[in-house]
């Protein structure tokens, strides 16, 4: 046993977890365990945790580090804010399960959300390849993995506004089944994304029968989060009824004016399917802004066929026109079923440098500079910036946000973006304003309830038996923070500033935070589902 393995966390006060009051103790770690908690513990090295909270690592439920893990892998954004797991393959899109043909149009359709490193050697296939390739690499936190839907179903029938065939809908189903053995801990949906958002209700009951016989759940982004926000959430508590499946509601929130005041009417609903035995919880992030691409407003017939089909599209006068009555008059479904609002949406990311003095403008903005009308402007970005500009959403309410993050069946997601000149900062943000702004600062969580939130109710969502809590025998997964001083730095016009208040991070026993700098280390592992629908670790 070497030195490093050995640590004493001395004087901690210790929040566990569970939601249990907090106690002070000596927190001794050994080979990756948490070996002891007791008083007058000693090892060959020693953290003075006087005054300081110690804490399980915080789990990420809602992550998009898919390709950032592989390309920082000592992922700076996350661990200054205590992440030490992270849920990948998000949105029912990432890059597994692939073949030489899907690929490529994934990557060209993800380049908003992640980037497209040329550099980047793209050695993996299907999952079991991805997580190994995590693991090869040496990251700094530990990740799970979500089969996405719409990557699944490009695989089996490219980009088709279709039902499936009986063939296509059983090659999902043993794909999906093969990913799950391969490792991964659910399935993805990006109902509000293309092509996923092509898939009716029994062809998602279907596939979430083949995930609740694997011990998984599905993690929706649902058809709206405007003005059909209730039927949505109701339509996935329906498809977890009608196959069994496990629900997490990923990113939960009633957005838009539509929808003022009206998170009671969600929690109502998720109550009822609970009262009824249905399994679900929800993420949500603590920010009033959403983040997404600017691509995705549009309406959902004008992604059929991929991205090059869509570019095609756009430089159809005809078919623009069309597109400007769906957002403008109609209320696109890309846009949540509600007319877009160009005063609200603004640009956080460009790939072509010669847009950079769009990012941090609104449309109307950059309209009313140029004299266009919005959608004019619009299109235009999406043509010269190949559907790769990100957004921000100015749509959400504080007091939806705050209803929503005090439901018992509540954990904490960031749904961050890490590409762009101006990301969202809940990237660099969440976990810190949950502890800092919602619960010292304004009282809407307690400590405790703050920390279970992050760690003990995320772990037993995702079968970690022993992550998520400070006990004996668990993983030295582990932040030590000031409770006085911790908070979030980010904000939307320095997005990428590191938490304040964060001293330690351990993940594996192994120290990747020190005095609140990232140090290197690069402890962390694919955490892999088994085929009995349990994790290996």
């Amino acid at each position: 046993m070497t030195e490093a393995a050995r640590t004493v966390f001395r004087g901690a006060t210790v929040v566990d977890g569970t939601g249990a009051e907090r106690y002070r103790a000596d927190v001794r770690i050994a080979d990756g365990l948490i070996a002891e908690i007791g008083q007058g513990l000693d090892a060959p090295s020693v953290v003075d945790a006087d005054g300081l909270v110690l804490a399980p690592g915080f789990i990420d439920m809602h992550a998009h580090s898919d390709l950032a893990l592989l390309l920082e892998p000592e992922h700076p954004a996350k661990v200054t804010q205590g992440v030490t797991c992270e849920v990948l393959g998000q949105d029912g899109l990432s890059y597994a399960p692939v073949d030489d043909t899907t690929l490529p149009e994934l990557r060209r359709q993800l380049v908003g959300w992640n980037g497209d490193p040329e550099d980047l050697d793209w050695d993996w296939r299907d999952v079991a390849g991805y997580l190994d390739r995590i693991d090869r690499t040496g990251v700094a936190v530990n990740a799970c993995y979500l089969v996405p839907h719409g990557t699944l179903r490009t695989l089996a029938m490219g980009w088709v506004d279709r039902p499936p065939t009986p063939a296509e809908l059983d090659r999902m189903r043993q794909v999906l089944a093969k990913s799950l053995l391969d490792g991964a801990v659910g399935m993805s949906s990006g109902l509000g994304y293309t092509p996923g958002m092509y898939a009716d209700t029994a062809e998602l009951v279907e596939l979430c029968t083949v995930v609740a016989a694997y011990g998984g759940f599905h993690a929706p982004h649902q058809r709206s989060y405007g003005a059909g926000a209730l039927a949505g959430y109701a339509e996935m508590v329906e498809i977890s009824r009608r196959s069994g499946c496990a629900l997490h509601l990923t990113h939960a929130a009633m957005n838009f004016g539509v929808n003022r005041g009206r998170a009671g009417e969600l929690l109502e609903l998720v109550d009822r399917a609970l009262a009824d035995g249905v399994d679900l919880t929800l993420d949500s992030y603590p920010y009033l802004p959403g983040s997404t691409t600017l691509a995705a407003l549009l309406p959902s017939w004008a992604g059929e066929g991929g991205p090059a089909a869509t570019l095609a599209r756009l430089a159809d006068p005809a078919q623009c026109e069309r597109i400007r009555y769906e957002v403008e008059e109609k209320g696109s479904d890309g846009c949540h079923g509600v007319v877009a609002d160009w005063a609200t949406i603004q640009i956080s990311g460009v790939r072509s440098a010669e847009l950079a003095g769009a990012v941090g403008r609104t449309v109307a903005e950059l309209a009313a500079q140029q004299g266009r009308g919005g959608t004019e402007v619009f299109l235009d970005l999406l043509r010269r910036d190949g559907l790769a500009t990100t957004i921000l959403q100015h749509v959400g309410h504080e007091e939806n946000v705050r209803t929503i993050m005090r439901h018992r069946v509540h954990t904490v997601g960031s749904d961050g973006l890490l590409v762009g000149a101006r990301p969202h900062p809940r990237a660099w943000g969440t976990f810190p304003r949950y502890l800092g702004h919602y619960s010292r600062d304004s009282g809407v969580l307690t400590l405790e309830e703050t920390v279970a939130r992050m760690t003990g109710r995320p772990a037993a969502r995702l079968g970690l038996r022993r992550r998520g809590r400070i006990a004996p025998g668990h993983h030295a997964d582990l932040v030590l923070f000031d409770p006085e001083r911790v908070r979030d730095a980010a904000t939307f016009e320095q997005p990428r500033l590191p938490a304040e208040g964060i001293a330690y991070v351990y993940v594996n026993g192994t120290a990747v935070v020190r005095q609140g700098r990232t140090i290197g280390a690069r402890p962390g592992r694919a955490l892999r589902r088994t085929d009995r629908g349990t994790l290996a670790a």
